[in-house]
């Protein structure tokens, strides 16, 4: 058989596919049942700070007429403890009964609070610490260099209270991408994870409300991430993994080819279940060895765009050669 195993933030890998942050990841159980389907690691369920604040403001309403300004600093520190605890827990029996990496996973959207739950993790037992940040692009008070600013003061804030690996999972929402990747994978992180998914806005045209669009990636959004794979691939100074539009095992190779250390799915796995895991596995052993590839560094690469006979098509964004002569 081929070999498929990988190295990812310095971590030994079984195979390159990483089950991303998600409720599939959120039980010791369900991280069992991946490991066995061929996850080479698991990102659990993020921690969101957000999550904990709604969860405060909750407490202090149900504690109305009942506490006083004294007790808001105890309800703040009860309520982020408590779901910290939980959090510990599971990383601690993950650690104890799986052999496969686990990689914590923290959303913030204050910046001091970053350094606070990272100290936390590790203390854990966590493998590795992935950042999954993003600031909203809507802010018209903020300039552009001001935000880029704020992921490598947080970066640098973690990197000083921490030792294990910490990746960058970041949105393709920059004013100059390829620089700021470039930026950041100079900042001391050990990978960084192109691209995290955002909440996106539908309309209900019969009711006008709003409602959530896209929740579950599909195989088309591989486009994007696939071209700054390619692009960046030798331009880093740091792992690349890939994740959003990962459905099959042909999309793994397509990312390995493009310079992807490893590669996160998770849609795909709500999809279609657990097996799915095994059946990209499959596909990937199976094309590698019809292909004459027994180690995934024999292919990793090959299709980026330093190693093209043509590199301005990583570049081009017209369709000239498609519509160029339809009247």
């Amino acid at each position: 058989m081929a070999d498929i195993s990988t190295r990812y933030l310095g971590l030994a890998l079984k195979s390159p596919i990483i089950v991303g942050s998600s409720g599939l990841t959120s039980s010791v159980d369900r991280i069992l049942e991946l490991e066995e389907c061929g996850a080479g690691a698991v990102v659990l369920k993020s921690i969101f700070e957000e999550e904990i604040a709604f969860e405060y403001e909750e407490t202090l309403r149900e504690a109305s007429g009942s506490y006083n300004v004294e007790q808001f600093d105890y309800y703040d520190y009860q309520v982020k403890e408590d779901r910290l605890a939980k959090y510990v827990q599971l990383i601690q029996e993950a650690k104890k009964r799986a052999a496969i990496p686990v990689i914590a996973s923290v959303n913030c959207t204050y910046s001091h609070e970053w350094a606070f739950f990272a100290r936390r993790l590790e203390a854990a037992g966590a493998d590795a610490l992935e950042l999954n940040m993003f600031f909203s692009p809507f802010d018209l008070s903020r300039s552009s260099a001001a935000t880029e600013k704020l992921y490598i003061d947080i970066v640098e804030k973690v990197r000083a209270q921490v030792s294990i690996p910490i990746a960058l999972k970041i949105s393709y929402y920059f004013t100059n991408l390829a620089s700021m990747i470039q930026r950041l994978s100079q900042s001391g992180i050990s990978g960084m994870v192109l691209f995290n998914r955002s909440y996106s806005p539908d309309f209900e045209i019969d009711t006008c409300k709003v409602t959530s669009a896209n929740v579950l990636s599909v195989p088309a959004e591989l486009a994007i991430p696939l071209r700054w794979i390619a692009v960046m691939a030798s331009r880093v100074d740091c792992d690349l993994a890939a994740s959003t539009g990962i459905h099959d095992g042909k999309a793994v190779i397509k990312q390995i080819l493009a310079g992807a250390k490893a590669v996160q799915v998770v849609s795909a796995l709500y999809k279609n279940g657990t097996k799915r895991l095994q059946e990209m596995v499959d596909e990937l052993q199976t094309w590698m060895i019809r292909n004459e590839y027994y180690a995934l560094d024999q292919f990793r690469g090959k299709m980026s765009q330093a190693q093209s006979g043509d590199p301005a098509v990583y570049e081009r964004v017209q369709f000239m050669k498609h519509f160029g002569g339809l009247q």
